[in-house]
């Protein structure tokens, strides 16, 4: 019982619509302005930077906080991995918002600074340099998220958590989906192009 309230716990939490939130306060549907994505990377463009960072910050610590009450609540590791998975699905499918979220970016991020932070290191420098040399947010988290089981099986982290970062590689992808599209087209916008 304990391990299903921890994992309930997670989703709930995972549920909280950050970007959301921030636009209705400014008296926008963030799902109907830009992107259309709740997530940071929209925010920013829609409503500007700093509240762009605030989402970004609030939704890593989402996945950071979902996984430390579980560590704290149970010395169970696959219990973890599976409260990372819930405050992820949490995220893309928040029950708040009728089960339409964003794409678990920054949650999957909280979920590894908790869980795996040497590979988290890692993985920082691996979207750093794509984000600095195409400039584009969206195929950066796309190849930050597809390394990421391999980063975490080459530093040695248990099995758990590898098909845990394999899980969110998939989906994330699978949540980018219409970037994509824009990729292979040529018009994605790129970092620091405001869509205001």
């Amino acid at each position: 019982m304990l391990e299903i309230a921890i994992v309930a716990v997670a989703y709930l939490i995972g549920s909280v619509p950050t970007g959301y939130i921030l636009g209705s306060r400014a008296g926008i549907d963030i799902r109907n302005a830009g992107s259309g994505n709740i997530g940071a990377t929209n925010v920013a463009r829609v409503l500007g930077k700093r509240h762009g960072i605030l989402t970004l910050l609030v939704d890593i610590g989402k996945g950071y906080l979902a996984v430390f009450i579980a560590t704290k609540l149970s010395p169970n590791l696959s219990v973890a991995a599976l409260a990372g998975a819930a405050v992820f699905l949490g995220h893309l499918y928040p029950v708040f918002l009728r089960f339409r979220g964003g794409k678990g970016v920054a949650t999957a991020f909280g979920v590894y600074l908790a869980l795996a932070p040497l590979a988290t290191l890692g993985l920082i420098v691996i979207f750093a340099v794509n984000v600095l040399t195409s400039r584009i947010v969206s195929l950066s988290s796309m190849i930050t998220a597809g390394a990421a089981p391999f980063v975490l099986w080459l530093f040695s982290y248990p099995l758990d958590l590898v098909a845990m970062s394999a899980f969110f590689a998939v989906m994330i992808i699978l949540r980018h989906h219409a970037n994509i599209k824009r990729l292979l087209h040529g018009n994605e916008p790129r970092f620091g192009v405001s869509s205001r």
